[in-house]
């Protein structure tokens, strides 16, 4: 079920194993604010790409690529797969501190794991709630893929040291590759990333017919969440990594340079791997990963290290109820979807459409127009959890 808590957030702690399978030791740490800008920055961009006044008039950058390649909107998805690992040792810390066990913090993984799964299959994609709509239901989707990288790397981090979750990471991205290079789609060569020709697409259309986003593939789809399950680990390895006894420089220095390494390693195995978002390609979990670090490592340093945060409130509103914001903003979209009115040239049109026109193209070039109407989207929606954050309300799960 849902959590409404009006608590403030609990300061971040530190999980120390051993050996394989040892019981976790904590070791206090303090919270760091750079981590709920992260999250906020990132769920903000994600409102704002998703939500185009008009999706026909979009600037190149907060489009995705079309196939192979990458934009700033690439990232988006998967900093905050990252972001959710980087919270798993710091969120768990706080369960053994107040007398969890290993069955307790077992039971709140799965148990969060199909919330977050049901939830987005639910009230987002079986929203309006007719018996056609859920007859042709999407199934994947990007709670989804988010609540199946969660449940594996939570267990992993439970059940597994350091050495072994690199391992999985690094065999996951390997057989990733090895599989979609060498393995053919039947009726397509080994090797072919095409839309239509990858076994990931295969794989999707054949196990989920009629449920998936588009008629060839799906960008979240079953064979391409192996990889991300990566991108979760590299967060969590990155969380471990925030939970050393070091000095801060230290820390952020140390996530730049794995960072750049990241990203020269991703452009590298973009040459025989190409990167791609909707494939989750292997390249694209390492480099979008060392991106990650360096916006990370970034905001640690200004914010923590600096002190600069006059500026990070929005982020911080947003990143503390990322969850609620990206359900219930998704939400809303939907419901002015299908709501009819008249557009401005006579002909059918919804309340997202008429509010697009009437306050935004009677003023501005359509681009303009399409970007405004998404700014002013994340503004509302910056308004609504402010109340929230005020009021000392935040939405779990």
């Amino acid at each position: 079920m849902l959590e409404f808590t009006r608590q403030a957030p609990a300061s971040t702690v530190v999980l120390e194993q051993e050996k394989e399978a040892e019981v976790v030791k904590p070791i206090p740490s303090e919270r760091l604010l750079s981590l709920d800008v992260f999250r906020g920055i990132t769920i903000a961009a994600m409102v704002l790409v998703n939500n185009p006044g008009n999706g026909s008039f979009v600037y190149p950058p907060l489009k995705h690529a079309a196939w192979h390649g990458w934009t700033p909107t690439d990232m988006i998805f998967p900093f905050f797969v990252f972001i959710v690992g980087v919270a798993i040792p710091l969120a768990f810390q706080r369960r053994v501190e107040q007398g969890g066990t290993q069955r307790d913090l077992y039971w709140k993984i799965t148990r969060r794991s199909l919330l977050i799964f049901f939830i987005s299959l639910i009230v987002l994609h079986g929203f309006p709630y007719t018996l056609e709509k859920f007859s042709h239901i999407r199934i994947p989707g990007v709670l989804q893929r988010i609540a199946v990288c969660y449940f594996v790397a939570a267990l992993l981090f439970l059940k597994t040291t350091i050495r072994t979750q690199t391992i999985v990471a690094g065999a996951l991205l390997l057989g990733y590759w090895a599989a979609m290079m060498l393995i053919p789609a039947p009726g397509f060569a080994a090797g072919d990333l095409s839309m239509e020709g990858s076994l990931a697409s295969w794989i999707d259309r054949t196990l989920l017919p009629g449920h998936i986003y588009r008629p060839m593939y799906d960008p979240e789809g079953i064979f391409s969440t192996i990889p991300a399950i990566s991108t979760c680990i590299a967060g969590v390895l990155t969380g471990r990594w925030l939970q050393q006894k070091r000095e801060p420089l230290d820390k952020v220095a140390g996530m730049f340079g794995a960072g750049a390494l990241c990203i020269v390693v991703g452009y590298a195995w973009n040459w025989v791997f190409p990167i791609n978002k909707p494939l989750w390609t292997s390249s694209y979990v390492v480099f979008t990963a060392g991106m990650a670090l360096q916006l990370l490592a970034l905001c640690m340093w200004a914010i923590d290290l600096k002190g600069y945060k006059r500026w990070t409130k929005p982020f911080v509103i947003f990143g503390v109820n990322a969850l609620a914001l990206f359900v219930f903003s998704g939400l809303l979209a939907r419901v002015m979807s299908i709501i009819p009115t008249t557009k401005l040239d006579g002909t059918k049109g919804n309340v997202q459409t008429w509010l697009y026109e009437h306050l935004f193209v009677t003023w501005l070039a359509p681009i303009d127009a399409s970007l405004s109407f998404a700014l002013a989207y994340v503004l509302l929606w910056l308004g609504l959890m402010t109340i929230l954050y005020r009021r000392k309300i935040f939405i779990k799960v």
